[in-house]
């Protein structure tokens, strides 16, 4: 009973601190202005189940996007087991679903497999990161802590891992050896092979199964807490992200309702605006500016350095690095969220995201291509954050870089981006 009574109040700290990371994390998302995307539900849950659960944009890299969807599927499908441990840890039972006979011996099987997939492709993984030091997971942007943070969790699902397969060691030869309150039931053909490994002695095998089974436990509960603090938290926000996806095809861009009616009233004097309010700034200089949607993508950004790869401007040495604007952005939102939680309501602390954390020169540095946005394995937009970050330089500063004020006078007074008046543009065929 004691044990139950342990064990119900880690569960209950752990749901109980998971629960108030959640709220942290919706509220601050919520900070970002609303934004519709609700429509066509048939689409976006495609999109959701082909990008997020299917993983379709990974295999790109095969050979990486293979590793991935065995510690991916892995971790995921041996915590359905969790329901079980979490009965016998409240209940005092062992191996509750034994009942299930073969089914339950084909499901225990079917975990240790998957099992030693998530072990060896995390070993893989850490090699990738530290031995062979893969370009992409380098970068300005990528200070000791990111990197660390990546070390920890592969460190942690490897120990987790063999955890799982050591309990289940135990718990056959325990099995073997009739060991009272160890019925037999499963089947191992992974963790069978450590048999040899462990002692014969009876309350020594009990020590170790008993320890793997805490240890297994409290560390996925520790790891659910962490998530929040780690760009693992895609684990959980791939889905409601590649849900809300932008559906527009990737060359359009978004234009204010404002503004547009305002060109459509000079070009068309007969033409009557729709009622719009104004907006309280044009573009983004902060996180307040920017959507939801916007936000939440910067929470569910994976730091795999994918859209920074094939971005033609940091090719070229240039500042811009996509994922470092998914990275600032989630840093300010954070740092603004806590700020609204302490003044209850954001007290000005004179910084902004742009400026402060995205510089002009990374923002000007962007070619629209579209890169970056393409190779994201979750479907975020970057793009979509420096547009609006531009778009705020241009309206609210008038300031921008001097080639294109030159262009925006041509287009002002010529009708197109060149120098040349509207009643010269055919000389060039006199001139032929």
């Amino acid at each position: 009973m004691i044990s139950q009574a342990i064990f119900g109040i880690v569960l209950l700290t752990a749901i109980a601190l998971a629960t108030y990371n959640a709220w942290r994390i919706i509220a601050n998302i919520r900070i970002g202005r609303s934004e519709k995307r609700q429509d066509q539900p048939n689409k976006r849950l495609k999109t959701m189940l082909l990008v997020a659960f299917g993983q379709k944009k990974m295999f790109k890299r095969p050979f990486a996007a293979l590793l991935h969807l065995f510690v991916y599927l892995g971790f995921c499908i041996i915590n359905i087991e969790m329901l079980e441990i979490v009965i016998d840890g409240l209940f005092g039972t062992h191996r509750a679903f034994s009942g299930l006979g073969t089914f339950y011996a084909f499901l225990i099987a079917a975990f240790e497999w998957l099992a030693l997939a998530v072990l060896v492709g995390c070993v893989i993984f850490l090699a990738r990161r530290n031995v062979a030091r893969i370009k992409r997971f380098f970068g300005t942007e990528m200070t000791p802590w990111p990197r660390t943070d990546a070390n920890l969790i592969l460190i942690a699902e490897i120990l987790l891992m063999a955890a799982f397969l050591t309990m289940n060691a135990a718990d056959y030869k325990l099995q073997l050896l009739g060991a009272t309150h160890y019925t037999q039931a499963g089947a191992f053909p992974v963790s069978g092979w450590l048999l040899s490994l462990l002692p014969d002695n009876i309350t020594s095998l009990i020590a170790i199964e008993r320890g793997c089974w805490w240890f297994h436990i409290v560390g996925v509960l520790i790891f659910l807490n962490y998530l929040p603090y780690s760009k693992h938290l895609h684990i959980l926000l791939a889905f409601p992200n590649t849900y809300f996806s932008n559906l527009h095809p990737k060359g359009r861009f978004t234009n204010m309702d404002s503004v547009t009616n305002e060109v459509k009233a000079m070009l068309d004097p007969a033409y009557t605006p729709s009622e719009t309010s104004m907006p309280a700034r044009f573009g983004a200089k902060d996180v307040h500016d920017l959507t939801w949607k916007n936000l939440l993508e910067a929470y569910t950004c994976t730091e795999c350095g994918r859209c920074t790869a094939v971005c033609p401007a940091n090719m070229t040495g240039k500042l811009l690095s996509p994922r470092k604007i998914m990275m600032d952005t989630r840093d300010r939102m954070v740092e603004v969220g806590e700020n609204i939680r302490k003044n209850n309501g954001f007290a000005d602390d004179g910084k902004s995201l742009f400026d402060d954390y995205i510089t002009r020169e990374e923002i000007w540095a962007c070619t629209t291509c579209n890169a970056c946005v393409e190779a994201c394995p979750v479907n975020i937009n970057p793009l979509e954050i420096i547009m609006e970050l531009r778009r705020y330089a241009v309206m609210e500063e008038s300031k921008a870089p001097a080639s294109l004020n030159t262009m925006f006078g041509n287009v002002e007074n010529n009708g197109a981006p060149w120098k040349y008046a509207q009643a010269d543009r055919a000389n060039w065929i006199d001139n032929g």
